[in-house]
């Protein structure tokens, strides 16, 4: 019986070791010099979005949400396989623009928006996703000012909430988006002669497994924005749906079947007459790239503390925040792990090890207690769901520590 994880995504290995883009985990520490390193593989994230776009219906239109993995060689690999780009910054918008997508494509979303950020989005002609009636207050005066009509969308704080979801970012209060029954009053009060009004954007939640509550998350967001639409006194481009798709981390979850929520958009979309000819659009980060990416640090120590063994490691939580379990799990549970350069090895070859950083932190945790194969120094330590939430996300200059690496294959 060999050790293997049921969520690791379809790399390849070569002689027992991972294989990331046609190279070895081995032959890519040597390349980039010294581990710690991040490593996309192409090939991962072009089947993803191929894979999506084969299974949703045509008029589905795909973005890719930046903020997930803003690596620049990343980004811009993505830019020629979605439809656009969604930003939650200056310096993402900057980025994106820069990708060669057309502005009109890439949208801005996020609360606490500068008057610097709104301007900067105005001249470069991409869409602000205001979050508040001050938001939309300030991009037409400074719209005015700059003698451009700038281009607004709404983000739309939903009544409802996506069930089950990793991260919950509608319903209730919230910092993100409209209230949706104030909406009305907004809308009334807006002056349509000074912007390019483009549509609505209703962002429910993240990282959901669960496809009942996709399906009916996607229910009320179609019904909510026929009534939105019907409520706006001009004709607009596009209404974002969000995204919500998320891909598997721990053991016993599995990857999301698409076939149930496409026959569900596919039926939503003929029944809501009041959004014909309007563009559809989902908004995708984590499930397009968190698969694709693979995190690798290389074991400098061994050392038992009272009966538990520890691999100490030269990377850790300040590269990789949310495999630590400090990036908003409850109770953590370890990512999957493996020995890059020993991928599969008998049961009876698997020692109960904890793998850890080298931060002077007990936070600093790479795997806890978990079934490895015998480490030695040396050996290149792999966790897998790595490509979304990894980098950026981290506290990388925490305790001082040697620069991270990161490279597209």
């Amino acid at each position: 019986m060999k050790a293997k994880h049921d969520v690791i995504p379809p790399f390849e290995q070569r002689n027992n070791e991972l294989v990331v883009g046609g190279l070895t985990t081995t032959q890519i520490k040597q390349m980039l010099g010294s581990t710690p390193f991040y490593a996309y593989d192409r090939k991962l994230l072009s089947d993803k979005v191929t894979q999506l776009k084969s299974a949703l219906p045509e008029s589905i239109s795909l973005h890719y949400a930046v903020k997930a993995n803003p690596y620049p060689p990343l980004v811009n690999f993505m830019k020629p396989l979605v439809d656009g780009f969604d930003v939650a910054s200056k310096k993402e918008m900057l980025l994106a623009i820069q990708s060669g997508m057309p502005p009109e494509e890439i949208s801005f979303a996020g609360p606490g928006k500068t008057e610097d950020d709104i301007s900067a989005s105005i001249i470069a002609g991409i869409t602000l996703h205001a979050e508040s009636a001050t938001e939309i207050s300030r991009a037409t005066k400074l719209g005015k000012s700059l003698g451009i009509k700038p281009n607004i969308a709404i983000r739309v704080n939903p009544a409802f909430e996506l069930k089950a979801s990793g991260m919950k970012m509608a319903g209730g209060a919230k910092p993100f988006g409209i209230d949706q029954e104030l909406l009305p009053d907004i809308i009334g009060q807006m002056d349509f002669d000074s912007v390019k009004f483009r549509g609505f954007h209703i962002f429910a939640g993240s990282q959901n497994l669960n496809i009942d509550a996709i399906i009916e998350m996607h229910q009320k967001t179609f019904a909510l924005a026929e009534e939105l639409v019907a409520m706006t006194p001009v004709n607009i481009d596009y209404v974002n749906i969000g995204g919500g798709l998320g891909i598997p981390y721990f053991p016993g979850e599995k990857r999301i079947q698409l076939e149930e929520i496409s026959d569900n958009l596919a039926q939503l979309i003929a029944r809501h007459k009041g959004l014909a000819g309007i563009e559809l659009i989902m908004e995708l980060g984590r499930y397009f790239v968190g698969e694709a990416g693979v995190y690798i640090c290389e074991v400098v120590d061994i050392k038992e503390s009272r009966g538990t063994q520890y691999a100490v490691c030269d990377g850790g939580l300040h590269h990789h925040l949310s495999n630590s379990g400090n990036f908003g799990q409850v109770i953590r549970k370890n990512y999957p792990v493996a020995v890059a350069n020993k991928l599969e090895v008998e049961e009876e070859h698997l020692t109960k090890t904890n793998v850890v950083g080298p931060l002077c932190t007990p936070l600093d945790i790479i795997a806890d207690k978990m079934m490895l194969p015998t480490i030695e120094i040396g050996d290149l330590i792999a966790v897998f769901q790595s490509g979304a939430y990894g980098a950026s996300a981290s506290p990388q200059n925490f305790l001082s520590q040697p620069e991270l690496k990161e490279i597209l294959l």
